[in-house]
């Protein structure tokens, strides 16, 4: 193997080790989002999941359920796409800006 593509192997191989790294810390990564003045108030993690929905009871009115779930939504992608920024912003550090599809 020449000492080149030894080298790039090398590389690939910490990138790899980072990059798995990164993907273990994405529970930490949280991000929070607010919609409605208050009204509804989601936290997420970087693995795309839910810690925590808050709903205010001014925001439940059994006549404008749809907006409520209007609301949710807006806070839930609203959310998540702050933690996938913040995960992208991540991963930039570890693949030196490549992009590599299908990482976050």
């Amino acid at each position: 193997m020449s000492k080149g593509l030894a080298q790039i192997m090398k590389q690939a191989q910490m990138m790899q080790q980072r990059m798995a790294k990164l993907q273990e810390e994405a529970t930490e990564k949280t991000a929070e989002a607010t919609v409605g003045g208050g009204a509804v108030a989601v936290t997420v993690n970087g693995k795309n999941q839910i810690l925590s929905l808050t709903i205010q009871k001014e925001a439940v009115d059994p006549e404008d359920v749809e907006m409520l779930q209007d609301l949710i939504t807006s806070a839930v992608n609203e959310a998540l796409k702050k933690v996938q920024a913040q995960m992208a912003e991540e991963m930039g550090k570890v693949t030196g800006g490549l992009s590599i599809p299908g990482l976050f």
